[in-house]
């Protein structure tokens, strides 16, 4: 019973892998008709060229900005604390995952007394 089970499991993961394969064919192909229904309307591409040259002027101004010592010290505080948090995520999931497999369950108490559910988000890759 439990084999049927895993089959069906199996045969829905690869439906769904391969709808999944086909509707992000097919919207790329989508995507590349209306870019190139856009990039001929006359109306747009002069807008985008000015937004361009508008852009250019920005990144300029703002690398400019960048040069002063107040901007560059507080980019790097920034810097600095979004790697902390990358490294604190990390860490946390992966003592989630210890917790989940020594306490048996997907639920912990939090500070305050109420529980928070630990989830996972799967995803498929191709196998080496």
């Amino acid at each position: 019973m439990a084999t049927n089970n895993l089959l069906e499991i199996e045969n829905l993961i690869n439906s769904y892998n391969q709808k999944l394969g086909t509707n992000t064919t097919e919207s790329k192909k989508l995507k590349n008709m209306f870019n190139d229904m856009i990039d001929n309307d006359e109306e747009y591409v002069r807008t985008s060229d000015i937004c361009k040259k508008a852009n250019k002027e920005k990144a300029q101004a703002k690398m400019k900005f960048l040069q002063r010592p107040e901007a560059k010290d507080l980019a790097e505080k920034i810097k600095d604390i979004q790697y902390q948090i990358k490294e604190i995520k990390l860490a946390l999931s992966d003592y989630l995952t210890q917790y989940i497999k020594e306490a048996g369950t997907n639920q912990i108490p939090g500070p305050d007394g109420t529980f928070l559910k630990i989830i996972y988000t799967a995803k498929l890759v191709k196998g080496e």
